[in-house]
């Protein structure tokens, strides 16, 4: 397929679902400024993809001059969702460069929850792999799901009130995290993918193979999948509950070693 008929998809069939949201939570969060050297994580699934598409046309259109690389973090996939990573980056004309991790093995002998470590993992690789080229930000494919899922997954698993952010500062490594996607939603990136017969790969780690468990994520999936049955609005509601925080009614809360309490009203 021509890349300017996925152009024309994106800009214009799907301009008010998912490229307006792009330019918005880019512009609004300030998430692309004048001389960035941004590492564009592409993981081999839909979300990625997109993200990395997206700022592609970003850099064609932008007023801005920044700099773009391309890079997929080979944590133990198999060579067929590598050749399909590969032939979709081509569809798309983006160049991406393949970094070997073996971050699987490391998986599978932590003995902890594989999908956690494997995150934790990823993250700093990207971080050391940024910062030893000179990026000064990394962008990454999350959406508006996966900060609902997180909000909500922090409260019932982790005892914690905060969400994922469109943008923040690496507490060890002097490199940002951006998320241009932050308000797009998943139901709309399907439906681009679909829309132009586009087919991504999975993850095909095997560290959880035959343990029979649902992943703390899915589980929440299923729990809002339950909760939309009888409020529609439930994702905006929890997306937006971070953006309307009262301090006042919270029991303590704490900004970074700096810790408050309903208790510091009494002293």
């Amino acid at each position: 397929m021509d890349s300017k008929i996925f152009e024309q998809s994106l800009t214009k069939d799907f301009n008010k679902e998912l490229w307006s949201v792009f330019l918005k939570a880019v512009k609004d969060y300030r998430l692309v400024t004048e001389g960035d050297r941004i590492a564009v994580c592409i993981s081999g699934g839909k979300d990625s993809m997109l993200l990395a598409y997206c700022m592609k046309l970003w850099q064609k259109y932008s007023p801005y001059n920044f700099e773009l690389k391309y890079i997929f973090v080979n944590s133990g996939y198999s060579e067929d969702n590598i050749t399909q990573l590969k032939n979709n980056a081509q569809l798309f004309d983006i160049p991406i460069e393949i970094y070997d991790a073996g971050i699987f093995e490391s998986v599978r002998n932590s003995g902890k929850n594989p999908c956690f470590v494997c995150s934790r993992l990823r993250r700093g690789f990207l971080y050391r792999t940024a910062q030893e080229s000179g990026f000064n930000k990394i962008a990454l494919g999350h959406h508006y799901d996966d900060v609902v899922e997180t909000t909500l997954m922090g409260m019932l698993y982790g005892s914690q009130m905060q969400t994922m952010l469109p943008r923040i500062k690496s507490k060890n490594y002097n490199v940002e995290l951006i998320r241009p996607l932050w308000l797009a939603r998943e139901k709309n990136i399907k439906k681009w993918r679909d829309d132009n017969s586009l087919s991504f790969s999975k993850c095909d780690c095997t560290a959880t193979d035959g343990t029979g468990k649902t992943s703390k994520r899915e589980e929440i999936r299923n729990l809002l999948g339950y909760i939309r049955k009888t409020n529609p609005d439930a994702d905006k509601h929890i997306f937006m509950s971070s953006h309307n925080v009262n301090l006042e009614n919270l029991f303590s809360y704490h900004i970074g070693e700096e810790y408050h309490s309903f208790l510091d009203e009494f002293t």
